[in-house]
């Protein structure tokens, strides 16, 4: 609970101090101490604002270097500082699930999300991809802390009533529960799902406005639940996961037109022009260079038809995160008019690395080609990202808004781990700084509530206790890091691992777009991962491998089976759920039909008398 230390003379009568025995100027500069002591006794506890963007990549704003105009993030991020080396999982229910609750995803209920669990894991009680209740929230901590809690967003960490956002801490939510969904309509994106899941204050939610966006949407809501208890001056905690930029990719046609032709040299030009950026702007080292990610076509390989196409797809990708962006400024802007952005500390950050999968492509593309065709759907060139367009990046691209780290979401190499994260507000010593110190996403929660004043306490053997660890003394400048250089931080999601410990990483990717080999390297010097430095640093190599093992170990890690793969999992277990579904149906059936060909058969018979 946050807890206030009383200033000693602070009464009713404290206007009254006089000091015997000297002048007034003496009296005058103790009622001015008692003035500024007592402003800084009632100083309100700052407002939070938590913005999540959805498969934002490293370099996809401009404090990034990002050609995409983010005016509202790199605002936030002048009046703040850039965190260049922070990780995450590289799938969003687990980055959501340690961002909310400080523990780590084998022990939060959360080791992936469980569209993508096979059954051997399903069955043990800390692989479900539901939040457990064996964790606190930080909503839970604050709202007992006298915060108003809200959350307008993409939850996916549970959708019945004891998992929602509704029953975790926030008094206020509007919350679309799936891995996804559409943008511009109330339906699902995936043939997974029977129809999307979106709920209100934990009730099930029927309709969407006319005007839905999904960016616009979830502002006008974080509005109207702030405003609604404005008046009682009590602080509020707002969580804002954006669906920017999840597939189904979409966005207004009046973002998308500015970014026509600006894709047209490609995905390694691209790539290549983020590079340059992040190293002028210092995110990346000046020595960085490229790794080659085997999934990047040969853009010239590509005729002019397919180039063109690439290249709009990229342009709506651009015109959605400049929409975010844009009702960012929105959210910005009211607390300004209100008088609350002073008070407001903003975090914003990115939920894992680009996504690179293109279900229109490849095994069962063409299925799914014709479940977006009977869904309303439309992958033609002319309507791409307006309403009832579908549509997704790929790979390449996919590795260029990574630039200039290697691969994308779902692998551990940095383009899935490593993202943007921008600290703003009051705290920050050094405005628009750069901080290059590993940070990992159990980190934000005890810093959330650390700026909140906020300190949690045990609630019994049964509770995971918080394992990041706060940022705040970075951003007051009081530290230079907050994990030391012997402390490893050990992360696994479907079988991809890594490992982290001061300036090294080890990192390991399964086939068949990983090697399967255990590597090491430097991150801070080489963000790039292109040099692996496990045979001349073996005895480095040797320690973060047992390092390693020790985390699987005492987290309960799973191991997955060698024909495991993330994507296609989901669509296994989607069939199985469907054939259950089948199956079932067609016993009704026939026990119905056996039962009907019994009654008809013994009518027969009774009618010949035969008994």
């Amino acid at each position: 609970m946050r807890t206030s230390v009383p200033s000693p003379g602070f009464g009713e009568h404290a206007g009254e101090l006089r000091i015997r025995g000297t002048g007034r100027w003496m009296q005058w500069l103790a009622s001015a101490l008692l003035v500024l002591l007592a402003g800084a006794a009632s100083a309100a506890p700052p407002n939070i604002v938590l913005i999540l963007a959805d498969d934002l990549g490293f370099t996809d704003t401009a404090p990034y270097g990002s050609e995409i105009s983010t005016p509202h993030i790199a605002r936030l991020a002048a009046e703040g500082v850039r965190f260049s080396n922070y990780h995450t999982a590289a799938s969003c229910a687990p980055t959501r699930a340690m961002l909310l609750s400080g523990v780590d995803s084998h022990r939060n209920g959360v080791p992936n999300i469980p569209e993508s669990l096979p059954p051997y894991q399903l069955e043990q009680p800390h692989y479900r991809g539901t939040l457990s209740h064996d964790v606190v929230t930080i909503a839970t901590w604050l709202r007992e802390a006298g915060y108003h809690t809200y959350m307008t967003g993409k939850w996916h960490l549970g959708m019945t009533p004891d998992l929602l956002p509704s029953a975790r801490g926030f008094e206020r939510t509007i919350t679309m529960a799936d891995t996804g969904a559409d943008n511009w309509e109330m339906k699902p994106y995936l043939p997974i799902y029977d129809r999307a899941n979106w709920f209100a204050d934990g009730q099930r939610l029927e309709a969407l406005p006319e005007d839905f966006y999904s960016s616009k949407y979830y502002i006008d809501k974080t509005i109207e639940f702030i405003e609604s208890n404005r008046a009682d001056g009590q602080p509020f905690f707002s969580y804002i996961p954006f669906q920017a930029v999840h597939i189904p990719v979409q966005a207004p046609q009046e973002y998308t037109d500015k970014y026509l032709g600006t894709y047209d040299e490609g995905w390694t030009e691209l790539r290549a022009r983020r590079l340059e950026r992040a190293k002028a702007l210092g995110i990346v080292p000046a020595a960085t260079s490229l790794a080659p990610v085997k999934t990047t076509e040969d853009w010239d390989s590509l005729d002019e038809a397919d180039q063109r196409y690439a290249s709009k797809r990229m342009a709506v990708y651009a015109g959605m995160v400049e929409a975010m962006d844009h009702h960012i400024g929105r959210l910005i802007a009211y607390l300004e008019e209100t008088g609350e952005y002073d008070n407001t500390i903003f975090v914003f950050a990115s939920d894992n690395g680009p996504e690179g999968s293109d279900p229109t492509f490849g095994t069962g593309g063409g299925l799914f080609r014709f479940w977006l065709s009977r869904n309303g759907y439309s992958t033609d060139y002319e309507t791409l990202g307006t309403r009832g367009s579908f549509l997704n990046i790929g790979p390449s691209f996919a590795s260029a808004a990574a630039a200039p780290l290697a691969y994308y979401k779902f692998f551990s190499h940095e383009g899935g781990m490593r993202v943007p994260l921008v600290i703003s507000g009051a705290p920050v010593a050094s405005k628009g700084g750069i901080s290059n110190t590993l940070v990992y996403v159990t980190d934000l929660a005890p810093t959330v509530l650390e700026i909140a004043g906020v300190t949690p306490t045990s609630r019994g053997p049964t509770i995971e206790p918080i394992t990041g660890k706060s940022l705040y003394p970075l951003l007051t400048g009081s530290a230079d890091t907050v994990h030391s250089a012997d402390e490893p931080i050990g992360y696994e999601l479907g079988g991809n691992t890594a490992l982290f410990k001061g300036d090294y990483k080890i990192v390991k990717d399964r086939g068949p777009i990983g090697d399967g080999e255990w590597h090491l390297f430097d991150i801070v010097t080489d963000p790039g991962e292109s040099n692996d430095l496990k045979s001349v640093q073996p005895d480095r190599f040797a320690a973060m491998l047992q390092d390693y093992q020790d985390y699987a170990e005492h987290n309960h890690v799973l191991p997955v089976r060698d024909d495991y793969d993330q994507r296609t999992q989901l669509m296994r277990n989607y069939v199985a759920d469907r054939i259950g579904v089948i199956l079932g149906a067609g016993l009704v059936v026939a026990v119905f039909v056996t039962a009907f060909w019994r009654w008809l058969y013994n009518r027969r018979r009774r009618r010949r008398g035969l008994f």
